[in-house]
């Protein structure tokens, strides 16, 4: 049995696959720990989760500013003190980072203490945290394809993204029964990422006459704090009511997934395995600001092996409707894509990352034989 401690917090992307590993690894009887942000989207979702073990530790995103750095470095020491002492408290064997602001002081705190670091990057262009730690790591988790400059082979491992066990495809008449939505219905999802996206929100507003008028129904989730919620009934052409709905969040994404005939989404790692999980047809909106512009890495990608469409953020004014008609009215293209899609999903990923873990640690020198590991910078 391995005590395992796993850093995921600060976003949705972060955090889901965090919990989906531990569930895997909780199975085989080794107890976890979850070390998530402070900030209101883990909370919320940790909330679901009442019999799995939360630490919520402090954290800052890096900022160029001056006060953005002292609250970093501020944190970062915070995080590095508090993470000592969790590990001596509860005998963590291996801690394993998702990335983000929200790893990095319990790496460098676990590297002072010769506990074993994994490291996982969901996104096809790796973060600052995950290149600046993965030289100072046992093993490193990348997907297929994605190398890290300056990392051996040894250290480098390929596996995709750890989804919850609760996130499961369903059938689409099940999905919408669920929802309250008619199988006749053409239904459009347009997601905006864990904090929602103002313009995705603002293009469903500005064309939502239009797709009622093709007769195509919305469910939009706009993001916590973005919109109110609410029902929106127009008609199409022959006069039969079209319903949209606005969500400012959910957590039935499977669900909503499984109903949609054509989904809008950002690009995030999280949101595209789940997009492949549900082989549902996607629209990727890049977000234009992501760090290291990772989401038009993710989107590319998924666009060349056939599992979607790529519209920039810059041009959704000009193309999007039309892309969306093109493929909600083109049964053919929407069928070769969930092919695509099926091809893609590489399984339970998170039972194989645990087993991988495990094995690992069963290979390697204890905790204990590893106190002269070397300092955090060796």
């Amino acid at each position: 049995m391995k005590n395992v401690v796993i850093a995921c917090g600060g976003t949705g992307g972060h955090l889901t696959p965090g919990i989906g590993l531990a569930q895997a690894l909780e199975e085989k009887g080794c107890p976890c720990w979850l070390f998530i942000s402070r900030k209101q989207v883990d909370s919320r979702l940790s909330s679901k989760y009442r019999k799995m073990s939360f630490e919520p530790m402090p954290g800052a995103p890096f900022s160029r500013s001056a006060w953005g750095l002292f609250k970093f470095f501020k944190e970062l020491l915070h995080s590095f003190v508090l993470s000592r002492k969790f590990y001596r408290k509860v005998g963590a064997d291996v801690l394993v980072g998702f990335g983000g602001f929200s790893t990095l002081g319990p790496a460098l705190a676990a590297r002072t203490m010769g506990i074993p670091i994994y490291l996982h990057e969901s996104n096809r262009k790796t973060g600052k945290a995950v290149r600046f730690l993965a030289r100072r790591a046992d093993r490193v988790y990348l997907p297929e394809g994605v190398r890290v400059e300056g990392v051996s082979y040894e250290k480098i491992y390929h596996f995709g993204y750890p989804l919850r066990q609760d996130f499961r495809r369903m059938p689409m008449e099940r999905a919408r029964r669920k929802l309250g939505i008619p199988m006749a219905d053409k239904l459009l999802v347009v997601l905006g990422g864990s904090q929602g996206a103002v313009a995705l929100n603002k293009w469903v507003k500005n064309n939502i006459e239009n797709l009622a008028m093709d007769g195509i129904s919305v469910y939009c989730v706009t993001g916590m704090n973005k919109e109110s919620s609410g029902v929106v009934q127009l008609h199409d052409a022959s006069g039969t009511t079209v319903t949209s709905r606005f969500v400012p969040f959910t957590d039935q994404m499977e669900v909503l997934l499984s109903s949609a005939n054509l989904v809008i989404s950002r690009a995030g790692a999280g949101s595209l395995a789940e997009v492949v999980k549900c082989r549902v047809p996607v629209i990727m909106i890049p977000y234009p600001y992501a760090a290291d512009d990772h989401q038009t890495h993710n989107a590319v990608y998924l666009e060349s092996k056939g599992g979607g469409v790529v519209c920039p953020q810059s041009e959704i004014s000009e193309k999007l409707l039309d892309e969306v008609r093109e493929l909600m009215f083109n049964e053919e293209f929407r069928t070769l894509i969930r092919r695509n899609l099926f091809s893609l999903d590489s399984g339970d990923d998170g039972l194989r990352m645990a087993q991988d873990i495990l094995q690992s640690l069963k290979n390697s020198k204890s905790v204990a034989d590893r106190r002269d590991f070397g300092g955090v910078f060796a």
